[in-house]
Order: structure tokens, then C-alpha cells, then sequence
């Protein structure tokens, strides 16, 4: 089954009519939805692109990808973070059917377990996220915060100036997940990964020797709280 089918098969399966549609739903462009279920371009979709629709037709990055794993989100294993993330959605302050959660600059210091937080008010202080989104998943609003990610050692699944909402109730690692970390006294969004016995920080980024993994232990690296979801302009 090629990329065009199975984004068919999930379109139908979610119940999406049409591609205008899933484009409102996912922040695709339709005519990127078009080409992808035509077969057009020879290098296939952007991974960022397949992020977003996997997001709104509750698959899994993987299996939208390349067809392998789990093709349900709510069942993928742990680790698959991709097809976890949202668009975050804009809504007015006083929208009951939205929780309006702080985005800030973290001030850390180098083994310190708390933080600080200071508003983004350059560019509006706070996001939307949807009641039942974070009603759904137990999460606390209070406990909810959006940072801007900086640097590009996430991409593709994370880019630049991309907005990433922390539950920072959740500050367990897990392997294979995304989480803000207090690295050295330095806010960061890596992956954990469990490897010879020991926590790493590992960059999605393919230029490895660049973004290098780093071993997370003591107080040099201690967990803000687990990505739950993300906004982006790429698409």
C-alpha cells in the first residue's frame, strides 16, 4: 500500500469527506493533500507534512510513512511521538470550550529542580488548547506551559520557533518520547532514549555528529515535563 492509499484509507476511516476538509483539520494546505493522494513529486511528502495529517486522522506517523507499527494513535507504542502532536488552536480569551494556557521563557539554573517562568509578551502571553483535549487526557491547565523550541537538532518532527505545550506534571522519561529538559542550567526539547543501562538526550536530527546524544543523569539533566502537543507555521 503506497502513501496515497493509506491516506485515503485513513480520510475515509475518519470520516473525512472531502480534502478541504482534513486541510482545515490538520493546517495542510489541500492542494499538498491533493498532490500526496495523486502520487505527485518525486520525493514524496515532507515529514513535517505527514506529521500533521497523521495528527488529525489519529494514526501513526509510522505507519502513514512507511505503513509499519501500529496504525491507530491510541495504541502505538509509547515512544511514537510524532503522531501524538496537535495543532494548537487560536481562540479568544473568554471561549469556555478553550483553556488558555501561559507561553513563556523558562529561567533555569543548573542543578535546580524548579524553574521560573517569564511571559513571551512580545508575542501574546497565552495559547489556546481545547477543554476536552486536555479534559480528555487528565491534564491539569495549571500544570500546562508553551515554549518556543530553538535550534534545529528536533527536526523534522520539530522545527525552529515551533510552540510546544509541556505538561510538566509529567516529568517521568520514557523511551522515545519527547521531553523539556534542565540541562546544565539550559532549557532543551529532546527525545529520551534508554541505552546501556543509562538516559540520553538524542536530537531527531540525521546530522548525528552535530547533535550528538548526551547522557541525562543527576543534576546536571533533570525532566521540566513531557511534549503533549505543538503549533507550527511550517507546512
Amino acid at each position: 500500500m503506497t502513501i496515497s492509499e493509506r491516506l485515503e484509507s485513513a480520510m475515509q476511516a475518519a470520516g473525512y469527506e472531502s480534502q478541504s476538509a482534513l486541510a482545515r483539520a490538520s493546517g495542510v494546505p489541500q492542494p499538498t493533500i491533493n498532490r500526496i493522494l495523486n502520487g505527485v513529486g518525486k520525493k514524496g511528502p515532507e515529514a513535517h507534512t505527514l506529521v500533521q495529517l497523521a495528527a488529525a486522522l489519529h494514526v501513526t506517523f509510522e505507519w502513514l510513512h512507511e505503513g509499519i507499527g501500529t496504525r491507530e494513535r491510541g495504541t502505538a507504542p509509547a515512544g511514537v511521538l510524532p503522531a501524538q502532536y496537535t495543532p494548537v488552536v487560536v481562540a479568544p480569551e473568554d471561549d469556555t470550550r478553550f483553556y488558555q494556557i501561559q507561553k513563556v521563557k523558562l529561567r533555569l539554573s543548573a542543578g535546580i529542580t524548579g524553574f521560573a517562568v517569564e511571559p513571551e509578551t512580545h508575542d501574546g502571553s497565552t495559547l489556546s488548547v481545547p477543554r476536552h483535549w486536555a479534559d480528555r487526557n487528565g491534564f491539569d491547565p495549571e500544570r500546562l506551559i508553551g515554549i518556543k523550541v530553538r535550534g534545529e537538532s528536533m527536526e523534522p518532527a520539530l522545527y525552529e520557533d515551533d510552540l510546544v505545550i509541556i505538561n510538566t506534571a509529567d516529568n517521568k522519561p520514557v523511551d522515545g518520547v519527547v521531553f523539556a529538559v534542565n540541562y546544565e542550567g539550559e532549557p532543551v526539547v529532546k527525545r529520551m532514549s534508554r541505552d546501556a543501562g543509562q538516559w540520553w538526550l538524542t536530537s531527531d536530527n540525521p546530522d548525528q555528529r552535530k547533535y550528538h546524544r548526551k547522557v541525562c543523569r543527576g543534576p546536571d539533566c533533570i525532566i521540566i515535563g513531557r511534549v503533549v502537543r505543538k503549533e507550527s507555521d511550517r507546512i
